[in-house]
């Protein structure tokens, strides 16, 4: 059994601290070097343009666990105001709708900022949790990353390898077993790579019509063993389709959420969760290419420590 100071050693043996400087907030995003953008652009044969983004309205995963509920969208001007003449004050007759929506940054598909976890004192490159406020992050902010999460992604459809419909809960996925899946797609996994996982949870619960037990309940997921291989292989970003990433019940008693403690805190790997891979899962069998051009960039929101994103594969 891995316990919390298995996790704190494998968090110094994992560690990307300084590897880009003391001043440094992108983490593993610095693998997208130039060359391999540009090799990503080259990637997409079709034009097809794929959304890997659940809708944000009423009806998504949360269920007020954590403060997290799902988005309220309310509407600041609608026709009703055109027709009551609330909006003759503008010349010609002519109209305009507005609106606002309120919503936890993590309710959705959303990327993990670098200063979402912590432990010791200690976010990622040594950084201290005084920096992260009521006011919002000052290091390590979502923001800081705004123009960097554009590269190759790379898909690795688990319950498709595995001929399932989705994976059962608490299956734990092990470093082999990406391997595997990647060689039967026929794909590698290079440096710089924007990994997305499916474990076919959503599919269940949307088939299911219930997110029961989606947020923070059983789920499949990356073993806490998943980080030396994210490490070496030097991916930039992990997404999957589920709550958390990593396999629920964790593998540690005494530390909740292990992987993201490593990988997140010390390697700075950039984690995407809520993902809607079904479509693209689909695309990618169809075609049989599971490596495309994919781009995700957070909203540039100043301080978050998440950001809702809508994410692109083309191919």
């Amino acid at each position: 059994m891995i316990d919390a100071k298995t996790v704190r050693e494998w968090g110094q043996r994992y560690s990307n601290w300084g590897r880009w400087g003391a001043d440094d907030e992108r983490g593993t995003l610095n693998f997208i070097t130039p060359d391999r953008i540009l090799a990503a652009c080259a990637l997409p044969r079709s034009g097809l343009v794929v959304s890997c983004a659940l809708p944000f309205d009423a009806n998504g995963p949360q269920s007020g666990v954590g403060g997290r509920h799902n988005p309220i969208h309310t509407m600041l001007a609608d026709g009703g105001d055109a027709i009551s003449g609330a909006q003759d004050f503008l010349p010609g007759g002519f109209n305009y709708a507005d609106d606002a929506i309120q919503m936890p940054l993590q309710c959705g598909t959303q990327w993990d900022a670098l200063s979402h976890v912590f432990y010791d004192g200690k976010m990622y490159n040594g950084r201290d949790v005084s920096l992260v406020t009521s006011r919002g992050a000052k290091a390590n902010a979502i923001d800081k990353i705004a123009d960097g999460v554009v590269g190759r992604g790379v898909l690795l459809d688990v319950p498709r390898f595995t001929k399932q419909d989705w994976l059962e809960n608490g299956t734990r996925i092990l470093p082999e077993h990406l391997d595997d899946c990647a060689e039967s797609f026929g794909v590698s996994i290079e440096r710089g790579d924007i990994l997305l996982i499916r474990t076919g949870m959503m599919t269940r619960c949307l088939k299911e019509k219930s997110w029961e037990g989606y947020c923070g309940g059983p789920a499949p997921g990356l073993s806490v063993h998943c980080a030396r291989w994210l490490y070496e292989r030097e991916v930039a970003a992990v997404a999957t389709d589920t709550w958390g990433v990593e396999v629920i019940p964790n593998e540690t008693k005494d530390c909740f959420q292990p992987l993201h403690m490593i990988s997140l805190r010390n390697t700075g790997l950039l984690l995407g969760e809520i993902f809607h891979l079904d479509a693209l899962a689909q695309a990618c069998a169809e075609d049989g290419r599971y490596a495309f051009l994919f781009t995700a960039p957070p909203l540039p929101i100043t301080g978050a420590v998440g950001s809702p994103i809508n994410p692109l594969a083309i191919k």
